[in-house]
């Protein structure tokens, strides 16, 4: 098959309808963010069944694990515009080229972080507090998932390449496959299962690492196989040719560098976050907690729409499809506006019911429900800020989703939380109405910045 020929007919075909092109690659990556976010939830129930101390351990290694989530998804963001941009130029030696720069950086970036933590994860955990059985909880769980994480981080790569060149489906699969496994490895690594013969291993915390960490490898070695031997994508691996090139480099830097540290900004305010609400109760913490996990179901289909309008941006971007490229804008900021006004209803209305699948205890409902309520009024500027940064970085500029985030989280909710908290002595409701601002702030800048940027192009295809 001529997956050159291949590549150009899926950019003639989203070009041909940009609204059925952006459902054709948002609903795979929404699947693919349901299994994981159910894999999640499962993984949790098993360590759960650890005790307390097991579920300490690991929200121990979080912050880590969040540092790798944000350089591997950041720059894999770059990674992904840069490549659609250079397909949409029909410029297919040069997204080649963008797709080899990928695999030598996640190998750089492999290297770096799993010696870190291998070398110095356990007095890292110790910095952040852990100490006692929860240190060595922790460790037990970080060492194993350090020798892993250069292929969760390949895998992290490859998918992003394979999203620059629109195929969402096949890393959508390999995802499931590798999710799946997970669920049925953890028991069986975690728990002795007497009641099944005793065929677990019994092995813990750590079994619930080695769980991942093999899932993770039949992911990455699926991914090799099907790029490298089996010629599955339109882009050409031809690393004994590889070419540095700083102007690739900077490519996929200057878009995914400001997302990777968007990351951390958010991480930060998190830490800072926790800080005020524990200090207002532990049941504040726990109730912020249960109502983040409803977050994540209602901007699942929101992310997706960003993560889409990345690629098509991008490569109508590349190919100078103005009005297209227009079209695909607003068709996409629209779509996520009205799912998250509809879901924003729900939310307001069901609130009580939703919170209760997740705990009885009526304080932590509570506040759960106050915090949803109150903020399903911020959910559609949320939407709007979300979609409004991708596209931007599908435009190449990554600078705005990071200016964006310092100003929301530590120039804005943050400061605000504090000052209501601690020196005004406010109760928790002014947390949220800080959050809430923030995001009105944020969604303001970035609303005027895309029309700003808009503003600027030509107003139809370049002959």
């Amino acid at each position: 098959m001529n997956h050159q020929s291949e590549s150009k007919s899926r950019l003639k075909v989203f070009l041909e309808n940009p609204s059925k092109a952006l459902w054709s690659l948002a609903i795979p990556i929404m699947f693919g963010m349901g299994i994981q976010t159910l894999y999640n939830l499962v993984d949790m129930i098993f360590i759960g069944r650890l005790g307390g101390q097991a579920i300490t351990g690991i929200a121990f290694n979080m912050p880590l694990f969040f540092l790798v989530l944000g350089l591997t998804m950041g720059l894999g963001t770059g990674v992904t515009a840069a490549i659609a941009r250079f397909i949409g130029e029909d410029n297919k030696k040069q997204a080649d080229n963008c797709a080899e720069h990928a695999v030598f950086m996640a190998a750089f970036i492999s290297i770096v972080l799993s010696s870190i933590g291998l070398l110095f994860g356990r007095e890292i955990l110790s910095l952040f507090g852990a100490e006692g059985e929860i240190l060595n909880l922790g460790w037990e769980y970080l060492h194993v998932m350090c020798i892993g994480m250069p292929f969760m981080i390949f895998s992290g790569f490859f998918r992003s390449i394979l999203s620059g060149e629109g195929d969402m489906k096949f890393p959508m699969m390999v995802a499931g496959l590798g999710t799946v496994l997970n669920i049925i490895l953890d028991p069986i690594f975690i728990f002795e299962l007497d009641s099944f013969g005793g065929i677990g291993f019994g092995l813990g915390i750590a079994g619930a690492a080695m769980a991942t960490v093999i899932s993770q490898v039949v992911v990455f070695l699926i991914f090799i196989v099907m790029l490298f031997f089996k010629d599955h994508s339109y882009i050409s691996f031809n690393l004994n040719d590889f070419t540095f090139s700083t102007e690739i480099l900077w490519d996929i830097i200057k878009v995914g560098l400001p997302a990777s540290l968007s990351m951390i900004v958010m991480a930060v305010g998190q830490g800072v976050f926790n800080k005020i609400l524990v200090h207002i109760s532990v049941e504040t913490v726990a109730a912020y907690q249960v109502a983040g996990r409803l977050d994540m179901l209602v901007f699942l289909p929101i992310f997706s729409i960003a993560a889409s309008l990345t690629t098509l941006i991008g490569m109508f971007y590349g190919a100078k499809e103005f009005e297209a490229l227009r079209f695909t804008i607003r068709y996409g900021i629209i779509s996520a506006l009205i799912i998250t006004i509809f879901s924003s209803a729900l939310v307001y209305i069901f609130a009580d019911q939703v919170v209760r699948f997740f705990t009885e205890d009526e304080s932590i409902v509570l506040i759960a429900v106050n915090f949803l309520q109150i903020f399903a009024f911020a959910y559609p500027f949320i939407a709007v800020g979300i979609t409004t940064g991708r596209v931007l970085q599908g435009l190449g500029k990554g600078l705005p989703v990071l200016v964006i985030t310092i100003v929301r989280v530590l120039g804005v909710s943050a400061p605000l939380a504090l000052f209501f908290v601690f020196i005004m002595e406010k109760s928790v409701e002014w947390v949220w109405y800080s959050m809430m601002l923030s995001t009105v702030v944020a969604f303001a800048i970035g609303l005027t910045w895309l029309v700003s940027t808009i503003k600027k192009l030509p107003v139809k295809k370049s002959d």
